[in-house]
C-alpha cells in the first residue's frame, strides 16, 4: 500500500512539473516575442529560422529539444539551450511550492509572481531592458499579496513598494549626482517596486542584499572569463533581483530567524 501511495505521489509531482513545464514553454514565447513587440497568441509555434510551424507532438516541454538533439527537423538549425531551460526551471518551480506551500492559493500566487520574474529576468538578460508591461501592473497586481499570503500585511506591502522603489531611486539620483551618469535603471527601480509589493520590506532587504551579493559575484566571473576589466560593465541586475525574491519566498523567515540568532548585537 505505501508503494503505491508512493507511486501516486511521484506521478503527481511529475504531472505538476510538466504542468510548469508547459507554461515555461509560453514564456519562451513571451521572451522571445514581447521585446519584438510581436503577438504572443499568433502565429502558433514555429521555427524563428526557417518559420515552418512545429507540430504539437514536437512541441512537448523538455523532452522534444533532446528528441530532436536541440535542432529544428526541418533547417536543421540548432536551437538554443535557453528553451528547456526555462521550460525545466518553471516546472521545478511550481513543484518546489507544491512541495512548501501544498494545493493552496499562495502557491498560486507565488507561481504567477515568480513566472513574471522568469520572463523579466530573459528578457533583461537579452536586451538589458525590464517591459513596463510587467512591472508597473505588477506593483499593483501584486499589492493584493495580503489577500493570498498569510506572512504579508497590507502595511509590509505598502512599506514594500516605497522602500523597494525609493532605495533604488535614492541610489540612482545619488549616483547621478557623483557620476554625471545613469548608473541604475529605471526598470530595475520598478522591478523592485513590484517585488516589495508582494513580499513586503523584510523581502526587500534580503532581496537587495542577496541579489547585489549574487550581481557582483557574477560581474566578477564575465569579467574574468572575458578577460574584460571594466567596472562600467554593463550587466542586467533584474535576473539577480528576481533570485532574491524566490529565494526570500522559500527561505526568507529561516535566513531572518538565522541572521538574528547570529548577530551580535
Amino acid at each position: 500500500m505505501d508503494i503505491y501511495v508512493e507511486h501516486i505521489e511521484q506521478l503527481l509531482l511529475f504531472l505538476i512539473f510538466m504542468l510548469g513545464a508547459s507554461a515555461g514553454s509560453f514564456y519562451n514565447v513571451c521572451i522571445y516575442r514581447i521585446p519584438k513587440k510581436e503577438s504572443i497568441v499568433t502565429p502558433g509555434s514555429s521555427c524563428p529560422f526557417c518559420k515552418k510551424k512545429i507540430p504539437f507532438y514536437l512541441n512537448i516541454p523538455v523532452l522534444s529539444y533532446f528528441i530532436l538533439q536541440g535542432k529544428c527537423k526541418y533547417c536543421k538549425h540548432p536551437f538554443s539551450l535557453r528553451y528547456p531551460i526555462v521550460e525545466a526551471l518553471t516546472g521545478v518551480i511550481l513543484v518546489a511550492l507544491y512541495l512548501k506551500f501544498g494545493y493552496s492559493i499562495t502557491t498560486i500566487f507565488w507561481f504567477v509572481f515568480i513566472s513574471i520574474l522568469i520572463i523579466i529576468s530573459f528578457i533583461d538578460i537579452d536586451y538589458q531592458i525590464i517591459p513596463d508591461i510587467f512591472s508597473l501592473p505588477g506593483i499593483i497586481i501584486f499589492a493584493t499579496a495580503p489577500l493570498f499570503v498569510p506572512d504579508i500585511s497590507v502595511i509590509d506591502s505598502i512599506l514594500g513598494i516605497l522602500l523597494g522603489g525609493g532605495s533604488l531611486y535614492f541610489i540612482s539620483i545619488t549616483y547621478y549626482i557623483i557620476k554625471k551618469t545613469e548608473g541604475m535603471g529605471g526598470g530595475d527601480i520598478k522591478l523592485l517596486a513590484m517585488i516589495g509589493a508582494a513580499i513586503g520590506w523584510k523581502g526587500v532587504i534580503v532581496t537587495v542584499f542577496i541579489g547585489s551579493l549574487t550581481g557582483t559575484i557574477a560581474g566578477i566571473i564575465i569579467m574574468i572569463s572575458s578577460r574584460i576589466i571594466d567596472i562600467k560593465l554593463k550587466i542586467p541586475f533584474g535576473p539577480y533581483l528576481s533570485i532574491g525574491a524566490v529565494i526570500y519566498i522559500f527561505f526568507g523567515q529561516a535566513l531572518i530567524k538565522w541572521y538574528l540568532t547570529n548577530t551580535i548585537i
